[in-house]
């Protein structure tokens, strides 16, 4: 998508204005006088999206089917695995 150079002040002036532009898929270097001092990218996601693998067993002639609650089954596993991590407390 492209790179966004901007000063560490840039950056504490809007941090949110620079968040917008990473999750457009930019990446941003910050720089402090003229050096960089952190690179802030999107995460790399891992895996194909769900119309992506449907849209492949189709092409493919799969026998598969999707009954009703597929997409709801799909939903609640996103939904469980975007939830932080809260490990228990070793007191």
């Amino acid at each position: 998508m492209g790179t966004l150079h901007i000063s560490d002040a840039d950056l504490a002036r809007d941090p949110y204005a620079v968040l917008a532009k990473v999750e457009e898929g930019v990446e941003v270097i910050v720089e402090r006088d003229h050096r960089p001092v952190a690179t802030i990218r999107p995460p790399k996601r891992s895996g194909r999206p769900i119309s992506e693998c449907i849209a492949s067993a189709r092409a493919s002639g799969s026998k598969a089917i999707l009954d009703g609650g597929f997409g709801k089954d799909v939903e609640e596993g996103i939904r469980e695995r975007s939830q932080p991590w809260n490990p228990p407390s070793w007191d």
